[in-house]
């Protein structure tokens, strides 16, 4: 996002504070999660950890915890252990600030294929990317995604990674990974570049 907004000549922004249906790409993330069946929202910041604060400190919800990465500079993985860390849930429901437009019913979906499974310590329940249903790679996979947070925190509390290495390495080790189709096309879209914010926005 920062070198589309060089080249085209445009001040340099956080995609997360982009405007988007009269809110900001985080708001609409969180907002879109707070509607989900989950019991608490916790927020992981890094890089333009303050000005992201101001803008959930507005939201009226006493579910959402603010965690800011210390280091700033970890990968995904450092991010997902410092946010489930704060929690003693069972089952924890991950989801990448840049995907505000997946829907409640969507996560709702994927918290229900792992809850209601007996199997649910090894499993991974996921927006699907090609497939639907049961799956045999994690190859393209990354989030939203649910899983029990005990069994997640063992695969990335060593790693300073992104998350399909990981995510590969769980399948390896033999847990079941489901893939929750999505509610409409544009669920599959993570904000990274100019173009894919231009498309949603289109789309509205």
């Amino acid at each position: 996002m920062k070198k589309d907004q060089l080249q085209k000549e445009l001040p340099i922004k956080n995609k997360l504070l982009l405007p988007l249906n009269n809110r900001t790409i985080i708001e609409n993330t969180i907002y879109n999660v707070l509607s989900s069946n989950i019991d608490d929202c916790i927020v992981v910041l890094g890089h333009f950890a303050d000005e992201i604060e101001k803008i959930i400190l507005k939201l009226d919800d006493n579910r959402i915890h603010i965690v800011k990465n210390n280091p700033i500079e970890v990968n995904l993985s450092q991010s997902l252990l410092n946010g489930i860390n704060q929690t003693n849930a069972d089952i924890v429901l991950c989801v990448a600030g840049d995907q505000p437009t997946v829907s409640k019913s969507t996560y709702d979906n994927i918290l229900n294929s792992i809850l209601n499974t007996k199997f649910s310590k090894k499993t991974i329940s996921i927006l699907r990317r090609k497939k639907i249903g049961f799956l045999k790679s994690a190859e393209g996979l990354g989030m939203p995604f649910a899983a029990n947070r005990l069994e997640l925190a063992k695969y990335i509390k060593n790693e300073n990674d992104n998350l399909n290495p990981i995510l590969k390495k769980m399948f390896d080790d033999g847990f079941i990974f489901f893939a929750v189709e999505e509610e409409n096309q544009y669920e599959l879209i993570n904000i990274n570049r100019l173009k894919d914010y231009n498309l949603i926005l289109e789309s509205l």
